[in-house]
């Protein structure tokens, strides 16, 4: 399929409300694939090219309750792939691959993550989001596991069952729920994370030694706010890991999504070393989905929204975290808008999965990473108004509501 390039030019202007701060350079994205399916992770593979995973839209098969949604299940199909993208064109490389979704195509779980080893296999974190002992109604299925996969003959594996080790071993001693959402490769082991049991994972990648490595603590809100209003009662809130980065320390680095009702400026990058233990490396963020370093080892984080979920407004942003700790918004809003994942590319430009909560949306963005104006650790709740003064893409009614809550479609909690 051959791609029109669309270059887009934003100028994000803000009032000079703190020491320092002055109006940021022109940030510019082209769009390099759409149309896809609740897309998801995304690499370069060996061969150069860009693959994205898209969890695709479920099916008519069997069904299991949804976990975010009252009285609503999650129903099996085959519609998961991985797309590779490359010299202006994209194509789905890999088809078929189990699928969990509502019937309007959302609240998906399919085909997450993928990352290739030395040897350019590629492994692929397949979610769920559900029980896991609810999984055997929906027959033979890859769902909850890392699989590996032959492109050539569309078809692939399994490697280890996150979801069976979550119904056997519940780590965090928390409710059941088994979501397999990123991964990374180091040898001949595999990182995962799983979204859904709060578990940082290690096993081989010929499946042996599957074992938790961390469990992402809980939090208490102090005064927590609700779409009917604020609260002045404590309220303890699930921490929702969503993906691993290894720094040049050794040590792992994890975003977290937070969960209902996803508080803004709440959300943390945990920092696990040798000793399994995990420690707030930074916080003051809103809904990260993914992290990446570069070869200067700053750390860039993804924001899902700027604002919490039940607000509507799915407004993403891009931060750079420099090793001293200094914030840089590369871009906010303008047409990022409820991204997923995002990797660093040999050329220095970000590349990112975009509308990754729905089907058919789907894109993947290239922005050039220009200069933007650094932010210190201490202003960066002004991040806050800077999205409210850029010029934003307003999606309404995004938001459902749950017993007059809204849901978390992308990472059940």
């Amino acid at each position: 399929m051959k791609l029109k390039q669309f270059g887009i030019t934003f100028l994000s202007v803000c009032i000079a409300a703190f020491s320092g701060m002055k109006a940021a350079e022109a940030a510019s994205f082209s769009v390099i694939a759409d149309g896809l399916d609740n897309a998801r992770g995304l690499t370069f593979g060996p061969d150069g090219s860009l693959y994205v995973t898209e969890a695709g839209t479920g099916g008519s098969g069997a069904c299991v309750p949804s976990p975010s949604v009252e009285n609503q299940s999650l129903c099996y199909g085959t519609t998961g792939a991985v797309t590779k993208i490359g010299k202006g064109t994209q194509k789905r490389v890999l088809t078929g691959l189990p699928s969990l979704a509502l019937p309007d195509g959302t609240d998906t779980s399919g085909p997450q993550d993928i990352k290739f080893d030395a040897t350019g296999k590629p492994y692929i974190a397949v979610g769920y989001g559900s029980n896991p002992k609810f999984r055997a109604t929906l027959g033979n299925t890859d769902l909850g596991k890392i699989i590996t996969a032959n492109f050539n003959t569309n078809s692939w594996t399994s490697v280890a069952d996150l979801a069976k080790y979550e119904l056997a071993n519940n780590p965090d001693q928390g409710d059941l729920i088994s979501n397999p959402y990123s991964l990374l490769l180091e040898g001949n082991n595999i990182v995962a994370v799983d979204t859904g049991a709060n578990e940082l994972l290690s096993v081989g990648t010929d499946g042996s030694n599957l074992n938790a490595i961390a469990t992402i603590p809980r939090q208490t809100l102090t005064n927590p706010v609700f779409p009917t209003g604020a609260s002045s009662s404590p309220f303890e809130i699930q921490p929702v890991p969503t993906n691993v980065a290894k720094g040049s320390d050794g040590a792992y680095y994890i975003s977290q999504l937070t969960g209902f009702p996803f508080p803004e400026g709440e959300a943390k990058i945990y920092r696990v070393g040798s000793d399994g233990q995990p420690t707030v490396y930074t916080d003051g963020f809103t809904q990260l989905t993914d992290l990446d370093f570069d070869t200067e080892g700053n750390l860039y984080a993804l924001q899902y929204a700027n604002q919490s979920l039940w607000k509507g407004n799915l407004d993403g942003s891009v931060i750079k975290i420099a090793p001293d700790g200094t914030r840089t918004t590369i871009l906010s809003g303008n047409g990022l808008e409820s991204p997923t994942a995002l990797t660093i590319g040999a050329d220095g430009a970000i590349y990112v999965t975009n509308r990754g909560d729905r089907p058919g949306v789907g894109q993947v963005l290239k922005i050039e990473n220009s200069k933007p104006v650094p932010e210190s650790t201490s202003t960066f709740g002004f991040l806050a108004l800077l999205s409210t003064v850029s010029l934003a893409l307003l999606r309404k009614g995004e938001a459902k509501r749950l017993k007059g809550l809204p849901e978390n479609k992308l990472f059940p909690e």
